[in-house]
């Protein structure tokens, strides 16, 4: 299980990044702290929703964590948007993730390099501005 800071950690690491430390910013962030794998914006409303804050609110909270460099965001190719910590500068580029096709789970994977012919390749492959996914399935389901 990930480090679980305090709450005045929490509050300061949302000031450093230039953001108000409002409560539900500070669950957000603890949520994302003790999170091993990217999570939905669906999983957090789940996942918070004793604090009784609207979804709405919690969704521009992440954006606002994704434009601060707090937060990076990841679509593996369902369409929704998974959100994860940056804990350092692995997390803060893009990086590989495996999805599970039998539970759907997802998890970051280490970083790698993939060897891609520049001759034919298009812009986003010559500049590294691709996202890797891949598939089949995790330790649980097979």
């Amino acid at each position: 299980m990930a480090h679980r800071p305090e709450r005045d950690e929490l509050r300061e690491e949302i000031r450093a990044h230039k953001l108000r430390a409002t409560t539900s910013r500070i669950a957000l962030l603890e949520l994302l702290h003790v999170c091993s794998q990217p999570i939905s914006h669906a999983e957090v409303a789940i996942k918070l929703n004793h604090l009784d804050c609207d979804p709405t609110t919690l969704y521009r909270n992440l954006i606002d964590f994704v434009d601060a460099g707090l937060v990076r965001r990841a679509d593996v190719g369902d369409h929704v948007w998974r959100f994860a910590l940056v804990r350092d500068e692995h997390d803060a580029r893009a990086h590989p993730h495996f999805v599970c096709t039998g539970c759907g789970s997802v998890q970051c994977m280490p970083a790698m390099q993939v060897r891609v012919p520049s001759v034919k390749a298009p812009r986003a492959v010559r500049r590294n501005e691709v996202e890797v996914h891949f598939r089949g399935l995790c330790d649980a389901c097979a």
